[in-house]
C-alpha cells in the first residue's frame, strides 16, 4: 500500500489537469492507502477530495454490509478470496512555492499543524494581490512549523551536484531549524536522466542530514489528461500548444502511480517508498477534526440561550401587539428548545447583530430563504413575513436529523451593503471574518475562446464557434451539424481535437472569485481554520473555500446580499416622509389593497419587483392575484422548476375552474392542497419524495442538496430511478411521477422554496402599492436606484408619464444629483437629476448644487462658481441643461467649448465680477425636433420631447391610421 504525498490538482489553476475527486477515485482503483492533495500555496481543493473520500468509504461500508447479509456479489473462483477494498485516505497538504523558487510540500501531522499551515499561507496571500502568494524563507523560519512535516523538492534540472547552485545552501537554512521534520523527495522526470537525478538528490539529502522519500508529483490522475495539461500550460503562458517547446509534457507519465511502479524506477533508492509509507501513516490529521465555533458575543452576563429567548419573546410582542396566536407561541417555544439543544444560539445572535446594525443605520434589510420558516427569525426582525403564511416547517431550516448549521440569507440595500460588510470586519476582526469564495469554472464561450486560442485556431473560427455553437454541446448529434451550418468542417483533425479538449476542460476550475455575500465568522481565528486572501475589491478579504465546501464541513455562513429593490423602496419611503408626511415601512404598508391587485391583474408592473418581466406580465392577467398568497405563487411559478415540470398550465386551469382539482392520494393532498394539487415549491418536491417515493428524510435532504449543485455536477438524475421505482411501488401514475421529477430537475437550475417566495412576494406587494398610490415617487426612487431591474430610464420615465406624472428635464438651476420631487400646489412633479447625464459624477453634481446660490446666469457662470471642468459643462450642454437660461443646445455647447481647461481667471478672461468683455453670439442653426431627440438619447438615454419612432411613423406605416382614429378610417384602409 503506497501513499502519494504531493499531488497537484486543477486547483493549482491552469497547471493541474485533474479534479481532486478524480485523484481519490483513481487512488481507490490503484489500491493506494492515501493521497496528499498539495496545490501551490493553496488548500482550495482539499474539501472536495475529503468529500469524495467520505463517499468512497460510505460506498465500501454499504457494500460490506450488503455482502455480510446476502453474500459476495457475483460468482467467485474456487479457492479465490477477493481482496477487501479499502477507501483511500486524504492527507490535507499544500505545496509552498517561495519567492526564491524553492518548493516544499507541507504536511500537517495534527490540527495544530493545519493551523500553522493556514496562517502561513494567509500571510503570503495577504501581502500579495488577489490570486498571488508571496512567501519568503524567513516566513517559515519565523512562523514556527510545529506539527508539520516538510518535504523538499529539488529542481528536476539538478542532475549533477555541480548544477545545484545555491539550492543546498538555502535548504540548509531550513534543515538547521526543522531538521527532524524534513525529508527530500525523489521524483522521476521520465527524461532518461532519472538515475543520475536520484543519485544526486539522494546525496544532497545525505549532506543535509535528512532522509529521502518519494513522490511522482502527479499533475493528472490518468495519462489521458496529458493533452489537456499542455493546453492549460498554453493558456497560462499565453502561447499555443505548438509553441510550448520544452514546456510541453513529453509524455503522460506525470500521473498518479503505485508504489510498485516507483520501486521499479527508483532502483537502489527504492527504500524511499517504505519511508514515504511510514511518513504518510504518521500524518493523522483529518478535516473531520476541524471544529467550527460560532462567535459568542455575550452581553451583560447573559448566556447566549437566555439572551436569544429574551430577544425572541420581546420581538413576539412587537410583531403581535394584540397578542400572538397560540400556534405561533407554541412554535416559538419549539424553535427555541431545538436551537438550544443544537447550541445554535450564537449563530442567531450573530445574524441579529448584523441586522440590528443595519436598522440602526436605517438600512432596509430582509431575510429570505428557508429562514422565513422561522418564528424566531421573524421575532428577531431578521425576516419580514410571518411564517403563518406558509407551512411553518421549521425543520426545513433547522433539523436535528440533518446535524448541519442553518443558513440565513439577508438582503440589504444594494447601495449601502458595503457599510454592513465593513461593520462585520470591524466587529469581528479580519482574522475572524471573511467572505466565501466562488469557483469560476470553464463554461461554454470561455472554454471555446481559450482552448481555441491555445490550439491555434483563427480568431474567425473561434468567434464563429463561441457565438454560434456553445449552447448546442449538450444536444447529441447537433455539434457536427451546427459546425457545417457556420461554415466549418467537423472532420478537420485539428478542429475535432479542439472540440474534444473543450468538452474535457468544461467544468474545470479556472480561478477563484468572491461569493456575492457569504460571510464566515468564527469565535477563534478564521485564518487557523482556512487561509485568508485579498479580494479584488478594496477592503475585502476572502477564504479559499466555496459555499459547498463550508457546507460539507458544517461551517456557519451568513449571506449578506444586495438587492436593488430594497434601495428603491427605502428611497420611496424617504420621499413619502419628505413630501407626503407619511411614514411607512415594510410592516406598515396597508395590506391587501384591492386597487393594488387590480393594477397587478392588468400587468401594469413596469419597475415592480419580480413581476416586471415579459413572462410575468403575460402570466398576471391569467393568474389574476387577489391576495398575498397569490403573489407567493406568482413569484414561484414562473421558474424553471414548475415550467420544466409542466406544472404551470394545470395550475391555471384548476385555478380558473377549467379542470377538476384532484390529488394523487390523501397523503399528498395535505402537501399539495394550497397549490391545487400541483407541486410548485421545493418543500413540496421534498415531501413528494418522502411520502410518494418512500425516500428517507436523509435521502430527501441529499436530493435537496443536489438541487443546489445540479448545474455544476449534474447529480440530480442519479435519484431518478430510485424516485420512479418508489412512486410506482406506492401506486402513483408514471406520468405524474415523471412530471414531478422533471420539476425537481428544474429546481436544479432555479427554484424557490415557499418561504423564499413569500419573502419576495412582500417586496412585490410593497413596490406595487407604492407604484399605484404614488407613481411619481416610485419612478423617482427607481431612477435614483439604477442600475437595477429590466427597464431603462427611458421606459421608466415614459411609464410614469403614462400614469399622469409630470416629468421635467434636467435644469442647471433646478436639478441636483438625484432625481427629486418638486411640489407645485397639490401636485408633485418629477425633476430629472444630473445622474441621468452620461459622464457626470456625483461629486461634480454636488459642487454645482452647492455653488448655485440664487441661480446661475450663464455657462461661464457655472464654470467660475462651481469650479468644474469645461468637459463636464459640455456634457451638461449636450443634455440641454441650460435651456432655462434661454440657450438652445447648440448655443450652450458653443459656449462650453469656448471655455479653457484649468482654474478660471476672470481678470484675464476680460470679465471682472461678471462684467466686461462678452464674445459675440454665433448664429447657429436650430436643431430639428428629430435631432433634439437623438441628442437627448445620446446624452441621457431618454428624451422628454418625443419617442424616436414618432418621427418614423409615416415611413414605417404608409397608408395606415392609428387605432385611435379607427372610426374615421376610410373603407379598406388598415388600422
Amino acid at each position: 500500500m503506497f501513499s502519494e504525498i504531493s499531488a497537484t490538482s486543477n486547483f493549482t489553476f491552469l497547471t493541474g489537469a485533474s479534479h481532486p475527486e478524480e485523484y481519490m477515485a483513481r487512488a481507490e482503483q490503484l489500491g493506494l492507502e492515501a493521497v496528499a492533495i498539495a496545490d501551490e500555496n493553496s488548500v482550495a481543493g482539499i474539501v472536495r477530495a475529503h468529500q469524495k473520500a467520505r463517499e468512497i468509504a460510505r460506498a465500501i461500508r454499504d457494500r460490506e454490509a450488503w455482502e455480510a447479509t446476502h453474500g459476495p456479489m457475483g460468482p467467485l473462483k474456487p479457492g479465490h478470496v477477493p481482496p477487501r477494498p479499502k477507501a483511500p485516505r486524504l492527507i490535507p497538504a499544500a505545496r509552498l512555492v517561495l519567492s526564491d523558487g524553492m518548493e516544499i510540500t507541507a504536511l500537517p501531522e495534527t490540527r495544530i499543524g493545519w493551523a500553522r499551515l493556514c496562517r502561513l499561507i494567509s500571510r503570503g496571500r495577504l501581502r500579495a494581490p488577489k490570486g498571488d502568494c508571496l512567501l519568503h524563507i524567513e516566513d517559515l523560519l519565523d512562523n514556527g512549523m510545529e506539527a508539520l512535516r516538510l518535504v523538499l523538492h529539488p529542481s528536476r534540472a539538478i542532475t549533477d551536484p555541480r548544477g545545484a547552485g545555491d539550492w543546498p545552501k538555502r535548504a540548509r537554512r531550513l534543515t538547521r531549524r526543522f531538521g527532524g521534520q524534513m525529508s527530500l523527495a525523489l521524483t522521476p522526470a521520465y527524461d532518461g536522466q532519472d538515475k543520475a537525478r536520484f543519485d544526486t538528490h539522494a546525496a544532497m539529502a545525505a549532506d543535509l542530514g535528512i532522509e529521502t522519500v518519494t513522490s511522482a508529483r502527479p499533475m493528472m490522475h490518468h495519462a489521458r489528461r496529458r493533452r489537456l495539461a499542455d493546453v492549460m500550460t498554453a493558456i497560462r503562458t499565453s502561447r499555443t500548444v505548438d509553441a510550448l517547446g520544452r514546456d510541453a509534457l513529453a509524455n503522460g507519465e506525470r500521473r498518479l502511480r503505485t508504489g510498485t511502479e516507483l520501486r521499479r524506477m527508483l532502483g537502489p533508492h527504492a527504500g524511499a517508498v517504505d519511508r514515504t509509507i511510514r511518513l504518510a501513516r504518521s500524518l493523522t490529521f483529518s478535516l473531520d477534526e476541524l471544529r467550527y465555533e460560532y462567535p459568542s458575543e455575550v452581553s451583560g452576563g447573559e448566556t447566549p440561550s437566555t439572551r436569544l429567548a429574551r430577544l425572541a419573546r420581546k420581538g413576539l410582542a412587537w410583531r403581535y401587539p394584540f397578542g400572538a396566536p397560540d400556534r405561533v407561541k407554541a412554535m416559538l417555544e419549539h424553535e427555541l428548545a431545538l436551537i438550544a439543544k443544537l447550541k445554535y444560539e450564537p449563530y442567531f445572535l450573530t445574524v441579529h447583530d448584523v441586522v440590528a446594525f443595519a436598522r440602526s443605520r436605517d438600512i432596509l434589510c430582509q431575510g429570505r430563504g428557508s429562514a422565513a420558516n422561522s418564528v424566531v427569525c421573524y421575532c428577531l426582525g431578521v425576516t419580514s413575513v410571518s411564517p403563518e403564511i406558509g407551512t411553518m416547517v421549521f425543520e426545513r431550516f433547522v433539523s436535528e436529523a440533518r446535524d448541519e448549521p442553518p443558513d440565513i440569507d439577508v438582503d440589504f440595500e444594494h447601495e449601502r451593503r458595503e457599510e454592513v460588510i465593513q461593520h462585520i470586519y470591524e466587529r469581528y476582526g479580519r482574522h475572524r471574518a471573511g467572505l466565501c469564495a466562488t469557483v469560476i469554472h470553464y463554461r461554454g464561450k470561455r472554454a471555446i475562446r481559450e482552448v481555441g486560442a491555445a490550439m491555434g485556431l483563427t480568431q474567425d473560427t473561434i468567434g464563429a464557434l463561441s457565438s454560434q455553437l456553445w449552447g448546442f454541446f449538450a444536444a447529441a448529434g447537433m455539434e457536427d451539424q451546427r459546425m457545417r451550418e457556420i461554415g466549418l468542417d467537423p472532420t478537420d483533425p485539428r478542429l475535432r481535437q479542439t472540440m474534444a479538449l473543450i468538452h474535457e476542460i468544461e467544468g474545470m476550475p479556472r480561478h477563484l472569485s468572491q461569493h456575492v455575500g457569504g460571510f464566515i465568522m468564527t469565535e477563534g481565528r478564521l485564518d487557523e481554520l482556512v487561509p485568508i486572501e485579498n479580494a479584488t475589491m478594496e477592503d475585502r478579504t476572502v477564504i479559499c473555500w466555496d459555499k459547498d465546501d463550508i457546507d460539507t464541513l458544517g461551517i456557519l455562513k451568513v449571506d449578506v446580499l444586495a438587492l436593488g429593490m430594497l434601495t428603491c423602496i427605502r428611497k420611496a419611503f424617504d420621499l413619502l416622509v419628505r413630501h407626503e408626511n407619511t411614514e411607512l415601512d415594510l410592516a406598515t404598508i396597508p395590506p391587501e389593497d384591492p386597487e393594488v391587485y387590480d393594477m397587478l391583474c392588468k400587468a401594469d408592473t413596469i419597475g415592480v419587483f419580480q413581476v416586471e418581466s415579459r413572462a410575468q406580465m403575460n402570466f398576471l392577467p391569467r393568474m389574476r392575484p387577489r391576495c398575498f398568497y397569490d403573489l407567493v405563487i406568482e413569484v414561484a411559478i414562473i421558474r424553471p422548476g414548475p415550467i420544466q415540470g409542466d406544472m404551470v398550465h394545470p395550475y391555471i386551469r384548476r385555478r380558473n375552474g377549467e379542470e377538476t382539482v384532484e390529488f394523487p392520494s390523501d397523503e399528498l393532498g395535505q402537501v399539495l392542497g394550497k397549490t391545487l394539487g400541483v407541486p410548485l415549491f421545493q418543500e413540496q418536491a421534498m415531501q413528494i419524495a418522502i411520502i410518494g417515493a418512500g425516500f428517507t428524510p436523509e435521502e430527501a435532504d441529499r436530493l435537496r442538496r443536489s438541487l443546489a449543485t445540479f448545474k455544476k455536477h449534474g447529480n440530480v438524475s442519479e435519484f431518478r430511478s430510485r424516485f420512479m421505482r418508489g412512486m410506482a411501488r406506492n401506486g402513483y401514475d408514471a406520468d405524474f411521477a415523471d412530471r414531478c421529477f422533471s420539476q425537481i430537475e428544474g429546481f436544479g437550475s432555479y427554484g424557490f422554496p415557499e418561504s423564499h417566495a413569500a419573502s419576495f412576494a412582500l417586496l412585490v406587494y410593497a413596490s406595487s402599492w407604492i407604484k399605484h398610490h404614488h407613481p411619481g415617487i416610485f419612478a423617482c426612487a427607481l431612477l435614483n436606484s439604477q442600475p437595477m431591474g429590466f427597464y431603462a430610464p427611458a421606459q421608466i420615465v415614459r411609464d410614469a408619464r403614462d400614469h399622469g406624472v409630470e416629468v421635467r428635464p434636467v435644469d442647471i438651476n433646478a436639478s441636483h444629483w438625484d432625481n427629486i420631487m418638486e411640489r407645485e400646489g397639490a401636485r408633485l412633479i418629477l425633476r430629472l437629476g444630473f445622474r441621468q447625464i452620461k459622464g457626470v459624477g456625483q461629486e461634480e453634481a454636488d459642487w454645482i448644487s452647492a455653488a448655485r446660490g440664487n441661480g446661475y446666469h450663464s455657462v461661464g457662470d457655472v464654470w467660475r462658481r462651481a469650479g468644474v471642468a469645461p468637459a463636464l459643462i459640455e456634457r451638461l450642454a449636450e443634455a440641454d441643461a441650460f435651456a432655462s437660461l434661454g440657450l438652445d443646445r447648440r448655443e450652450a455647447i458653443w459656449e462650453a467649448k469656448a471655455l479653457r481647461p484649468g482654474k478660471p481667471l476672470p481678470l484675464f478672461e476680460g470679465d471682472m465680477d461678471g462684467e466686461g468683455i462678452t464674445e459675440p453670439a454665433a448664429l447657429l442653426p436650430e436643431m430639428t425636433p428629430g435631432e433634439a431627440v437623438v441628442e437627448d438619447f445620446v446624452a441621457m438615454r431618454l428624451s422628454l420631447k418625443a419617442h424616436p419612432v414618432a418621427f418614423l411613423r409615416e415611413v414605417l406605416t404608409p397608408g395606415y391610421s392609428a387605432w385611435q382614429d379607427a372610426p374615421e378610417a376610410g373603407a379598406g384602409q388598415g388600422t
